[in-house]
């Protein structure tokens, strides 16, 4: 057979084509085009996956199958044969969609629940900054501005197992929806909460509190749903790190705004931001990969592969819940890790200045290294952790690797500091304990997913209210030891609360699914 049957031979006959064969090569070949069923020239399809091609004959819409619509990229290949003369053309040929609309839908979960994590520690930490002209306009004495900075813990307590909860029978979606906009409507209503009077503010920021009580357990149920376990670590890290840099960017923005246009301004503009994110969550987030009916069909399938739960939960076995060993080793662990992480990040400004003689500019600049340690460090080890579990690791294995190194790396960097006289090699150990405590984010912090996806936003609030508590206790005790103490005896406490951790989580914690 000539090539030129050869090519006409991929479409039907008719009368055009039977009756031209007098005709010139070239119109015979716009013939064969003008009857192709797709709206290009073409007798090859490419279908790309991944960054191979997989090609495929295409025939006529009579004798050949259909185009699916699940193509997102066709290359059409043709060849015109005339005579002894042949052309070779190759085009590309990309259906009208943009970049975005093939991005992976889990990983837009991703980023924006680390950008809700994100607006959540700015909202948080502005007040550490508008505390300092507030008190002086308003004319507060340092009980007043601690009860200010405390009345955020009393909503925050009050939603972690309401949140996990709600997050677990309703839908992540709802409840971190209702989180954002709670807490930033509580953050822009704060300036005029302060002028109304102290009451008034005090209610403001136990509102706010309330809404950011919820996010932990709802972007848990979220992420159990829509995340792989192989890349649970990873995109729970990029979540956490979120909060992170929150508090560097409150931190570093806060003073500023402050000085060109007044203490309001930053409540305003932060909590303006939360608005704005929460009308693209609602157009872009689903609580469950079900629920989005734009999702491809191959990411759904990867994700469902996975184990995620399918069932929406109607009943809570709180007795078998916390019936079960690794549980309580959760709880106990978060409670051993939140004791010196909420010491360090509450006190270090003040450590800074008496200790190591650094003015409040210098505290301030130094505060920002282990926020920023802490978000690339706590990436570090997401990837460190997925690349374990991809290779085999069992993921209890992977998970007390990575909670060790966030016990023990603090715990020796604290006990370093009686020993340094050198300011700067002890801002440097300070870094180093925090760079190290982000390690936990692939540790304890994942692993209410790998033991409860069902009810991982409950075990959440569970083990968060636990560590929430160890932060409002371990705050006022090291004021109590400074008192009668010192800080060596501070970072004592935090040591051996770091030890007991370890040993708990090595001996009861596990990577498996023990409540389905």
């Amino acid at each position: 057979m000539s090539s030129r049957a050869l090519l006409f031979s991929f479409s039907p006959p008719s009368p055009s084509s039977s009756s031209s064969s007098s005709s010139s090569p070239q119109s015979r070949t716009r013939t064969l085009f003008n009857h192709s069923p797709y709206p290009f020239p073409l007798h090859l399809l490419c279908h790309r996956r991944g960054r191979g091609k997989v090609w495929a004959d295409v025939k006529s819409e009579k004798h050949g199958p259909e185009a699916s619509s699940k193509y997102q990229d066709l290359a059409v290949h043709k060849k015109v044969v005339s005579g002894l003369d042949s052309v070779d053309v190759e085009e590309e040929v990309t259906e009208s969609s943009s970049w975005w609309e093939v991005f992976p839908k889990r990983w837009v979960i991703v980023i924006l629940c680390f950008s809700a994590f994100l607006l959540c520690n700015m909202d948080r930490v502005n007040m550490s900054i508008a505390i300092l002209p507030m008190s002086a306009e308003y004319n507060w004495n340092p009980t007043t501005v601690g009860l200010v900075q405390s009345s955020f813990f009393w909503g925050y307590l009050l939603t972690q197992i309401a949140g996990g909860i709600w997050s677990d029978t309703v839908g992540g979606k709802q409840v971190l929806a209702f989180g954002v906009i709670w807490w930033s409507v509580a953050t822009i209503l704060t300036p005029v909460a302060a002028k109304l009077g102290l009451p008034f503010l005090l209610v403001a920021r136990a509102f706010m509190g309330i809404g950011e009580g919820v996010a932990m357990p709802a972007m848990n149920n979220i992420l159990s749903k829509w995340v792989p376990v192989a890349e649970r670590s990873r995109s729970l890290a990029l979540v956490y790190s979120g909060m992170y840099l929150g508090s560097v960017t409150g931190l570093a923005f806060s003073p500023f705004l402050i000085h060109q246009y007044g203490w309001p301004s930053v409540f305003y503009s932060f909590g303006s931001l939360g608005t704005v994110w929460f009308c693209i969550w609602l157009s872009k987030a689903h609580s469950s990969p079900l629920d989005d009916p734009e999702m491809r069909p191959e990411e759904k399938k990867l994700i469902a592969t996975n184990g995620f739960s399918k069932e929406p939960v109607k009943e809570i076995p709180w007795g078998l819940i916390l019936s079960k060993p690794p549980v309580w080793a959760l709880i106990v662990s978060h409670f051993c890790h939140n004791w010196g992480t909420f010491i360090l990040l509450t006190w270090m400004p003040t450590y800074y200045n008496q200790v190591l003689k650094f003015n409040l500019t210098e505290s301030g600049l130094f505060c920002v290294l282990p926020w920023l340690t802490m978000a690339i460090s706590a990436n570090f080890g997401g990837w460190i952790a997925d690349t374990l579990v991809t290779r085999g690791v069992s993921v209890t294995r992977v998970r007390k690797i990575m909670q060790t190194v966030g016990f023990l790396g603090p715990a020796f960097f604290l006990t370093q500091l009686s020993h340094i006289d050198s300011p700067v090699v002890a801002v440097l150990c300070m870094t180093c304990s925090q760079g190290t405590d982000a390690f936990s984010q692939s540790g304890l912090y994942s692993n209410h997913q790998d033991i409860a996806p069902r009810y991982s936003g409950i075990l959440l609030g569970l083990s968060n209210t636990a560590g929430v508590l160890a932060g409002v206790l371990g705050t006022a005790a090291t004021g109590y030891i400074l008192q009668h103490g010192s800080w060596d005896d501070v970072f004592k406490v935090s040591v051996g609360l770091y030890l007991v951790g370890t040993v708990v989580w090595n001996l009861f914690s596990t990577g498996e699914k023990i409540i389905d």
